[in-house]
């Protein structure tokens, strides 16, 4: 769910046309699978060497696995599904290395909006949708969220089924247990794994997915697929690998009850703003009724005056003021905490509208200008040292960056629509920018 979603290939396009599901892969002859395994294979033993193990008090891995087992049973799991699972209960430092060694997006929002929310993309959803009208009608009337919503997600994902990834989940998630970096996180995703192995779901052959313990065509990490996933096609298993009408309900389930979706409210709509908005008002964080920002001057694109009413939306502007303009939602919260990227929840919330067909996007006049890697981590180390917190410099402008960049546009009054430019880092050169004005200092969390 939200915490990987950063790892999508940004470059690659949608599979839009198949709809094949991995197969289940036998039990490891051996104790540890490789990093990789095709489904259908055997595993290949590999090293068991940990070297994450200090917040254990140097506790071995299999001490570890031994008091993980026992909180496990202390929690309702079997003795049966602890047998079941004990040959992918193995540690794997490839795991590991892969996830200290993660990616992020690297394109831009209409870059990866027009990989992924083009209109061949909003089409195979509709087809879907039309394929499975009685189990997202049925969704939608139980849970309120739209059939647009869950389609792009599911698309999103794993382009219906047809990407559900190649690796054992029990591996990769007692692995990542181990490490230090979420050991807690992912002790509770390894139980919740055994209890879906506990509740008959799955077996623990079957689940294969992506290398952070994702499973299922929506990608659930496995304490929300114990938590929210739903038999909807009435066979007494909730298999989120193979059931399309099972994968429809439980993504519904999640979104409007894990995410509190706001039923029969909208979510993401593309909209006009003026030269001469206030552009330090356009921002997640800060919400207007919609008859202000009428008053402001934003339209819908088409020039048509927005609703003069109190609905509360927020200004995004994913690539500053030249760039796109959306009017974000209390629903859009959904798809932020789905996946806090902004690139992926404003491409997820935008390809839900165009499956709900609303018109494609305008495109900027001229190009946006943007700054290179290089001159991006140049950028936020100027910002470390005029006492913003930006969380890792590493290019990648989160919110962190994004809010520091709009305290200090503001600062030489620059247009604070968060956008890190070129004008911006050339003040920040210079030797008036070596310290923070007060009252400005960002929180830790990124």
């Amino acid at each position: 769910m939200p915490l990987f979603r950063l790892l999508v290939a940004a470059a690659a396009s949608l599979i839009l046309s198949s709809l094949a599901i991995a197969q289940p892969a036998p039990a490891p002859a051996r104790p540890a699978p490789r990093p990789a395994v095709a489904p259908g294979q055997q595993p290949v033993a590999a090293p068991r060497t940990a070297r994450a193990a200090a917040c254990h008090n140097g506790m071995s891995f299999d001490r570890f696995l031994a008091e993980l087992k026992q909180q496990a049973v202390a929690e309702g799991v079997s003795q049966r599904a602890l047998g079941e699972a004990a040959p992918y209960l193995v540690y794997d430092q490839g795991i590991v290395n892969r996830d200290r060694g993660q990616r992020v997006f690297g394109q831009i929002f209409t870059e990866f909006a027009r990989n992924r929310a083009s209109d061949a993309a909003a089409k195979n959803a509709q087809a879907r949708i039309r394929m499975h009208a009685a189990a997202f009608a049925r969704a939608e009337k139980e849970y309120g969220v739209p059939p647009a919503v869950i389609a792009a997600f599911w698309g999103l994902e794993s382009s219906f089924g047809a990407e559900l990834g190649k690796l054992h989940t029990l591996p990769s998630l007692v692995s990542l247990a181990y490490d230090c970096r979420r050991s807690e996180m992912f002790s509770k995703e390894t139980i919740a794994a055994l209890k879906i192995i506990d509740r008959g779901d799955l077996s623990a052959a079957e689940m294969i997915g992506s290398w952070a313990g994702e499973l299922g065509q929506t990608q659930f990490l496995p304490t929300h697929y114990f938590n929210y996933a739903v038999d909807y096609d009435g066979d007494g298993h909730r298999n989120l690998l193979r059931s399309a009408p099972d994968v429809i309900g439980s993504t519904a389930n999640y979104i409007a009850t894990g995410l509190k979706w706001r039923r029969g409210e909208p979510w993401l709509q593309e909209v006009r703003a003026p030269q001469n908005f206030p552009w330090d008002q356009a921002d997640l964080t800060v919400k207007l009724p919609r008859a202000k920002l009428a008053q402001l001057g934003v339209t819908y694109p088409d020039g048509r005056p927005l609703p003069n009413d109190d609905l509360p939306a927020s200004l995004l502007l994913p690539m500053g003021r030249t760039g796109p303009a959306f009017l974000a939602y209390a629903n859009f919260a959904a798809y932020t905490e789905w996946n806090n990227s902004l690139i992926y929840s404003t491409t997820a919330g935008y390809l839900a509208s165009r499956i709900a067909d609303a018109a494609p996007m305008r495109q900027p006049a001229t190009p946006v200008a943007q700054l290179r890697l290089h001159e991006l981590k140049e950028l936020q180390q100027h910002l470390v040292r005029a006492g913003f917190n930006v969380g890792k410099v590493d290019g990648v402008m989160g919110q962190l960056s994004r809010t520091a960049v709009k305290a200090m546009q503001v600062k030489y009054g620059l247009p604070a629509d968060s956008w890190p430019t070129a004008e911006l880092l050339a003040r920040m050169r210079g030797p008036s920018a070596q310290s923070q004005p007060a009252g400005l200092a960002m929180p830790a969390a990124r």
